[in-house]
């Protein structure tokens, strides 16, 4: 059950609800989203008890709920969320526009940065992606460049103005990186750090969350429930690959989950094809079928000497294929109803 509470609702009128759903023993978590107060019941009370609580003052509505999720769920909020990134809103997810984000796995140098950006910029992507942290499964890999990537990643945003979006990987650097980025993204591995979660939904920024390769689609939605509780709604889903037996690709892209959980989340859903199949001949094939799907976008590897990369080169695209997937996803993407954005000529002068 959720209770909500009108715009201008006084801390009295909160604590007199609390105290009713405390006296019929339940448990309230209290959160505050759109600068709406909110409490939140892990049960639901009797019919009495709802009819009293909504009859308190202060209360605008109270939401009954059928299953595990609250504020993630479409019984909270029936209309698709539009969750929009950067300063003036240059990217949104959610709306009739297919948003692409693009760029390197990782920060690896200025050259670097500087050849993929101005490529998918070309090309028509609406945001950039790069890590500066990276997690990997083997200590001796390319750990990222920390700091300094982020300050690189800050470059390019401001060279361009599109927004960028980074992997933060520890609660205690949360702050640095929303203050670098515009948008936090959590990976696969960190799905289910609870900490970071609360740490990221508390930061103010938007919130990329990745399915956990082993996640169930309850369990991908319930971690976007803690972003949420700590107030922030502006999280987009991310479906990257699951872990399967088939070794013929990396890992084995979830195209149901998309659907499914679009059917239950009016939270933006994108699709990573890169991760999930980790070979560049399947990039462009499972791009179309996650616009065809219902997916509200795409994250996508690209680097310009994919070779000598020092993360996932072997799933990147080169700028041509990049360029040549673009054109490709318009038709597909016209054809289900929504558009790619017109994005504005911009000057890529070096700074």
């Amino acid at each position: 059950m959720i209770v909500a509470m009108r715009p201008r609702a006084t801390r009295e009128q909160l604590d007199y609800v609390s105290g009713i759903l405390r006296d019929q023993g339940l448990l309230a978590v209290s959160s505050t989203m759109d600068d709406i107060a909110m409490l939140i019941t892990e049960q639901c009370g009797t019919p009495e008890l709802v009819s009293a609580v909504e009859k308190a003052a202060g209360v605008d509505r109270v939401i009954v709920l059928s299953g595990p999720q609250r504020l993630t769920s479409r019984e909270f909020r029936a209309e698709d969320t539009v969750v929009k990134v950067g300063p003036s809103d240059e990217a949104a997810f959610g709306g009739t526009e297919f948003m692409v984000i693009a760029g390197p796995c990782a920060v690896e140098g200025r050259d670097q940065m500087f050849s993929v950006v101005d490529a998918v910029v070309a090309a028509g992507a609406v945001m950039v992606r790069g890590g500066a942290f990276k997690p990997r499964s083997s200590p001796y890999s390319f750990q990222g460049m920390g700091l300094a990537g982020l300050a690189l990643l800050a470059e390019q945003r401001k060279r361009t103005g599109l927004p960028v979006v980074t992997e933060v990987v520890t609660p205690g650097d949360v702050e640095c990186v929303a203050e670098e980025s515009d948008m936090l993204q959590i990976g696969t591995r960190n799905m289910q750090n609870f900490e970071l979660l609360r740490e990221a939904g508390a930061s103010g920024r938007p919130v990329l969350l990745k399915r956990g390769m082993s996640a169930t689609i309850e369990e991908w939605l319930m971690a976007a429930e803690y972003v949420m509780q700590a107030g922030n709604g502006d999280v987009v889903l991310c479906e990257r690959g699951i872990r399967s037996y088939d070794r013929s690709t990396r890992f084995t892209l979830d195209l149901s989950a998309v659907a499914e959980a679009k059917r239950l989340t009016h939270l933006p859903v994108i699709v990573d094809p890169s991760h999930s199949t980790g070979r560049p001949h399947l990039v462009g094939p499972m791009s179309l079928a996650a616009a065809s799907c219902g997916a509200d976008g795409l994250l996508i590897d690209v680097h310009t000497d994919a070779r000598n990369a020092l993360c996932d080169g072997a799933q990147a695209l080169t700028a041509q294929q990049f360029g040549a997937l673009m054109d490709r996803l318009k038709p597909v993407v016209e054809a289900v109803g929504r558009t790619l954005p017109v994005t504005p000529a911009r000057s890529l002068a070096q700074v």
